[in-house]
């Protein structure tokens, strides 16, 4: 009886396909809910990688798929980590994920930051269009998210639409209350007046002219 290799060969293909299919949806079910166009860089990294490493054990069929499986964990368990860390420390977050950027402000192309992002004209005119705006005249605001999006905020009956982000995770965010020429003083002053320790603050942003507060005690647990 002659014994088929390629057949067997073929087989093994095809569970560990199979196999690595459903390994790296459970993989991705640990380590959170994210939309494609919303991956970090580091998130884009991990996801090559996992990708890259499943590939090498389907196509090196005689291997250990334990080479494969090991590395993977490890990465699994490093992004949880990584983003645990993140979520307590917001200067840890903004190391690994970086700022968004004013791209737009007040109507007016931020040329600079522009440079500093390597995003061209092009770009912009583009994703303008993408979101349905034909003129940059429409847009008092356009932000370059860290993710590499653009949120759009056009102008709206004379007010600005963009709510401002003063405190995040009980940090006072220094570029804000800079943009609006004012000092942590101010913050600390407000919080005094209504009673609230900086450290109950979940998110604070400023728009139309007032302080908006979401506490610790206000989020579902």
């Amino acid at each position: 009886m002659v014994h088929n290799g390629n057949g067997d060969n073929m087989y093994i293909v095809m569970i560990r396909t199979v196999f690595f299919y459903f390994f790296i949806f459970l993989i991705y079910r640990i380590m959170g809910k994210r939309e494609l166009g919303q991956l970090s860089i580091i998130d884009l990294i991990v996801s090559l990688l996992i990708a890259e490493l499943a590939t090498i054990s389907i196509e090196n069929y005689k291997g250990s798929i334990l080479y494969s499986l090991i590395p993977i964990v490890i990465l699994t368990l490093l992004q949880c980590i990584l983003s645990y860390i993140g979520l307590k420390k917001p200067k840890f977050r903004i190391f690994l994920d970086g700022n968004p950027s004013v791209i737009i402000k007040n109507g007016k192309i931020n040329y600079n930051e522009m440079l500093k992002q390597r995003y061209n004209l092009d770009d912009l005119l583009v994703q303008l269009r993408d979101k349905g705006y034909r003129s940059i005249e429409e847009v008092e605001y356009a932000i370059l998210e860290s993710s590499g999006t653009l949120s759009i905020f056009p102008y709206e009956n004379g007010k600005s639409p963009l709510p401002l982000p003063i405190i995040l995770d009980g940090d006072i965010q220094e570029d804000t209350i800079k943009h609006l020429k004012k000092d942590k003083k101010w913050v600390y002053n407000f919080l005094d007046k209504k009673n609230i320790n900086i450290e109950d603050v979940f998110f604070a942003f400023y728009k139309d002219k007032n302080i908006f507060i979401i506490r610790n005690d206000d989020l579902i647990k």
